[in-house]
């Protein structure tokens, strides 16, 4: 019995040591990208009370939804971080639109834009094989989740708050360009953004209503033809940054106001 309890105290002594349940930053590639823990619990996922009347129709089917543990990167994914992923600037993605298009704020600390889900997914791949971790993009669940605050929510409209210019850079305030990553009011834990700034793939399929049912980890429709994003952007009005709102569109559109985070499950 004694053998059995060093055993396990080891064991949790040695989880401590490495971060679990703890946030951490990742380092692979000088990368600095920190990633926050989130744990796990049930949410009322959907057009709750505080979204009001601007909630829209695929929405409006509100459940409860049960996640397990997860991290999510502190803030987008920047332009430094791409690069230093897949090698490419934001003019190079940029330029696979259109060279004439224009650019919408240039930085290492800017978030990154014109990626599809395709290389956004692809950056995900790449830097779980740099690793050894499984990153990904965050599900519809996960994403809102995290926006919300987690078991840190404040039952607020917008991520970390009710003021959305003390939370977000939307159409009003943004002066037409991204800005900074973490530039901001933080949510409750510690994430920056979830509101504003570039809107966010995620990587469920779309559909125009959440299957009720489907409330243990979803991870939406088996097959569709659009992806979804969250969170509104510099470029949209303060109530489409709203934590519930739901954006889509084909996997391998890009859009100069279109980012991602990513998520890394334990």
């Amino acid at each position: 019995m004694r053998r059995f309890y060093t055993t396990v105290i080891t064991a949790i002594l040695l989880l401590s040591a490495y971060g679990v349940e703890k946030d951490f930053v990742e380092t692979v590639a000088d990368l600095s990208m920190k990633m926050v823990y989130v744990e796990g619990g049930d949410f009322l996922m959907g057009a709750t009370s505080e979204q009001r009347f601007d909630a829209e129709s695929d929405e409006q089917v509100v459940r409860r939804v049960k996640l397990d543990a997860y991290y999510i990167g502190e803030c987008e994914v920047t332009q430094e971080q791409w690069t230093k992923v897949m090698g490419t600037s934001v003019l190079q993605q940029r330029d696979k639109k259109g060279v004439d298009l224009p650019l919408a704020g240039v930085g290492s600390d800017y978030p990154v834009y014109y990626v599809s889900w395709e290389e956004a997914t692809e950056f995900c791949r790449e830097l779980s094989r740099m690793t050894g971790r499984t990153y990904c993009l965050p599900t519809e669940a996960q994403w809102e989740y995290a926006a919300r605050g987690g078991k840190n929510a404040d039952g607020t409209r917008y991520s970390g708050g009710w003021a959305i210019d003390s939370v977000a850079w939307h159409t009003f305030n943004s002066d037409s360009s991204t800005h900074p990553v973490k530039s901001k009011q933080a949510n409750g834990l510690g994430v920056y953004d979830m509101s504003g700034n570039v809107w966010e793939w995620c990587s469920d399929w779309y559909c125009d209503n959440y299957d009720a049912s489907d409330t243990n980890n979803p991870t939406g429709p088996l097959t569709g033809s659009r992806r979804v994003f969250r969170g509104g952007s510099w470029d949209y009005r303060a109530n489409l940054c709203r934590v519930s709102l739901r954006g889509y569109n084909e996997p391998g559109s890009r859009y100069y106001d279109l980012g991602f985070r990513v998520v890394l499950v334990p």
